[in-house]
């Protein structure tokens, strides 16, 4: 019988959101099952010892004369790296570093050894991170199945997307009909409340929250959480340049977006140009008096 590979999972400087959001995973006892756990903050584990492993999963960020379990953080990554076969950089605080200090392609002391081991590292950002993901990469694993990367060393079978596709709103995107407010269910939130899905790579508007929901469709705009320059000013603002958006969705020029824009807006869709709840409980009402 195979061996379970063997998990270290440290916490470094971070909230521990991305084991929370791991432990809502529907099948998280299944997944965990398959590895045995040498150490996590936050499970039942063996007492923490520097030693080799299969998997070093690294959550939050590091940070220099910061302590973990008796060692200076960044002497304890640099010492579990060496032992480790895999390294998983776990949301966006361990990967570029998020709002508490450098990530591990980042930091100064380590970043060296990352693109000298870079073929062992895998980097799963987010704020959290969907459970869904990791989820994924640990299967793969334990599977001995191969994890195709990206050039910033992320799965690309979650991050060739962006959050924008799969988003309910897609059809307000193209017609250019946006919301207004926070909250409402319709109309695209990228012009006016900040959203930046489309240049922001995840897929969490095709694998839902807890199954069900995302931010968009939940009212609230995507915040980047996966991108490197999270967290960002002006969350909830799009920063315009003589009314047109600074950043234009991956892969569209500048003039292709405003071509495209121009038409939509020239054109009036009949069906979306006013509120379709609204209009829909009208009709139902009219019809029953």
């Amino acid at each position: 019988m195979r061996s379970k590979p063997k998990v270290i999972w440290i916490d470094a400087v971070g909230c521990n959101g991305c084991s929370h959001s791991f432990f809502n995973h529907p099948d998280f006892k299944e997944i965990i099952e398959n590895f045995e756990i040498l150490y996590h903050p936050l499970l039942d584990s063996p007492e923490f010892k520097i030693t080799d492993s299969d998997v070093l999963i690294i959550e939050g960020a590091l940070k220099p004369n910061f302590s973990r379990l008796g060692y200076e953080l960044n002497n304890l990554i640099t010492s579990l790296f060496t032992k480790a076969k895999r390294v998983i950089a776990l949301g966006t605080c361990a990967v570029y570093g998020g709002m508490f200090g450098e990530g591990l392609i980042f930091n100064k002391e380590n970043r060296g050894r990352f693109y000298k081991c870079k073929d062992k590292v895998i980097n799963i950002p987010g704020c959290p991170v969907h459970p869904e993901w990791l989820g994924f990469v640990l299967n793969s694993i334990a599977n001995s199945h191969e994890i195709p990367l990206d050039s910033e060393n992320r799965p690309t079978e979650i991050f060739a997307y962006t959050s924008h596709m799969g988003c309910i709103r897609n059809e307000y995107f193209e017609w250019k009909i946006d919301a207004l407010e926070f909250g409402t269910k319709e109309g695209c939130l990228f012009y006016y409340q900040g959203c930046q899905g489309p240049f922001t790579h995840s897929s969490c508007n095709r694998i839902l929250w807890n199954e069900v929901n995302s931010k968009p469709r939940a009212g609230t705009p995507c915040f980047g959480c996966t991108e490197k320059t999270f967290p960002k000013y002006s969350l909830f603002k799009t920063e315009t340049f003589m009314g047109i958006p600074a950043n234009i969705p991956l892969g569209v020029s500048k003039r292709a977006y405003l071509t495209i824009a121009g038409v939509a807006k020239s054109l009036k869709n009949e069906r979306l140009c006013e509120p379709l709840i609204k209009r829909g409980c009208d009709e139902n009402n009219s019809k029953n008096n």
